[in-house]
């Protein structure tokens, strides 16, 4: 018996979790906002990054995979840039940007999660035709 799969239009982003890595970039973006030495938070969330960096290349996909190599590229590209802003978001805030919008990352990080956890699931259980 064989699975029918649908592949998905090559597209520049294709086959990258592009869900996962928006989590990503927030992530960063709240670790460079919120850490500013070494702490426990700072580890943890350096972890938590670490494991969405690599972890989402395992995951079960319709899509033709990239390299690994340049899985690490992009996602660690999205990475950086993510704590890049973050620090540029700290640095502003009370500045440029008023004091309020200090939890906007974080409340962006929460609900990236949601709907990529949400797209993980659907991608997982959803039912798949066999011949």
């Amino acid at each position: 018996m064989k699975h029918i799969t649908q592949k998905e239009p090559g597209s520049l982003l294709a086959g990258f979790a592009v869900d996962t890595c928006v989590v990503l970039f927030f992530l960063a973006l709240e670790y460079g906002r919120a850490v500013r030495a070494f702490s426990v938070d700072g580890l943890l969330m350096g972890i938590t990054m670490t494991m969405l960096l690599v972890l989402p290349y395992f995951l079960p996909s319709n899509v033709d995979r990239p390299t690994f190599s340049n899985w690490l590229l992009v996602r660690g590209a999205a990475a950086l840039g993510g704590m890049i802003l973050g620090v540029a978001f700290r640095q502003s805030l009370g500045i440029v940007l008023p004091e309020s919008v200090r939890f906007v990352p974080m409340t962006l990080l929460i609900a990236a999660s949601m709907i990529s956890c949400y797209i993980q699931f659907y991608g997982l259980m959803k039912l798949r035709l066999v011949k």
